[in-house]
């Protein structure tokens, strides 16, 4: 049951090339930052990501996307990431941009076992009827655009058919984490570690405080320990790295 390996090397160790990962994080909060580092070091390239967002502030998966390792994204949000929004409209990665609701429930669906489901979000838009680009020509035009998706209608309402998702491995960053598995997320961070946690087929976590079985009080867990195979414990020192996208200051 104990299920923290040594090093973040060890825990990516067998993440291949072409492998399909779901990353938790919003903005700079709660990303795995160690974990995605040690996934740069091993060159792994190919990789189809699913994440809210494709790092920012050259951190997290921006180094990967830097370094020209990730073929696809699917996401919510570009935000200030230039280099993303430059690769994307050069055609050098396919982009597949959902409502940020609907992320965070396929997500959640592919890990609790649902194939699909019906949602409002998007219905008479680009995201049902087909046609958002998924990779541009490098010149303009559009190489690959989405399909359109199932409408149905119930009780007078339209909805469009969404897919769970699935991916081979998640990398994923809590506050607290017991050597059963058991995570607690802090504020923001929990916005996506949970479900990309879900959606893995093997989920990798990185805890800033490692604790013993039975030391978090079960009606605090936000992730049971059933959906996480590997866990490494931060140093102080890593754990404490965190960055500010947008420092504000009162007169």
């Amino acid at each position: 049951m104990d299920k923290v390996v040594a090093t973040a090397a060890d825990a990516v160790a067998d993440v291949p090339d072409g492998a399909s990962l779901a990353v938790g994080g919003f903005g700079l909060s709660g990303v795995p930052n160690v974990l995605i580092q040690a996934l740069y070091e091993r060159e792994v390239s190919g990789l189809s990501v699913v994440s809210n967002n494709c790092g920012a502030m050259e951190s997290g998966l921006a180094i990967l996307l830097a370094a020209g390792r990730i073929a696809r994204v699917t996401g919510s949000y570009i935000g200030g990431n230039k280099e993303f929004a430059r690769q994307y409209l050069a055609g050098e990665m396919e982009v597949e941009m959902i409502p940020q609701g609907t992320l965070a429930e396929r997500l959640r669906a592919g890990g609790a076992g649902i194939p699909a489901f019906y949602t409002p979000a998007g219905v008479g838009t680009q995201v049902a009827d087909g046609g958002l680009p998924w990779r541009y020509d490098g010149e303009g035009g559009v190489a690959l655009a989405s399909p359109p998706k199932e409408v149905r209608e119930f009780d007078g309402t339209e909805y469009v058919l969404e897919h769970g998702i699935r991916t081979d491995f998640a990398l994923v960053r809590a506050a607290k984490g017991d050597r059963h598995g058991n995570l607690v997320f802090n504020k923001s961070s929990r916005n996506f570690n949970p479900l990309a946690a879900m959606a893995g087929r093997v989920t990798i976590a990185e805890v800033e405080e490692l604790v013993e079985p039975g030391e978090i009080d079960p009606d605090a867990v936000h992730l049971p320990g059933i959906f996480v195979q590997r866990m490494i414990a931060l140093t102080p020192e890593q754990a404490n790295a965190k960055m500010i996208e947008q420092r504000t200051v009162s007169s």
